[in-house]
């Protein structure tokens, strides 16, 4: 694989984190404790992305 479909599949992994977090957060009753956790992995992905593309 090479830098630059990692950096794609790790932006829309990203992406779709971002998603996800969006629709939990409108569902009636969420659950704070798994908004946190997609919001920790859309960090972590987001630093991924901000060190390989440096």
């Amino acid at each position: 694989m090479t830098m630059s479909s990692h950096l794609t599949e790790l932006r829309k992994k990203h992406q779709n984190l971002s998603d996800r977090v969006e629709q939990v957060q409108r569902s009636p009753g969420s659950d704070d404790l798994q908004i946190a956790d997609l919001k920790k992995q859309k960090l972590q992905l987001k630093e991924e992305i901000s060190r390989l593309s440096s």
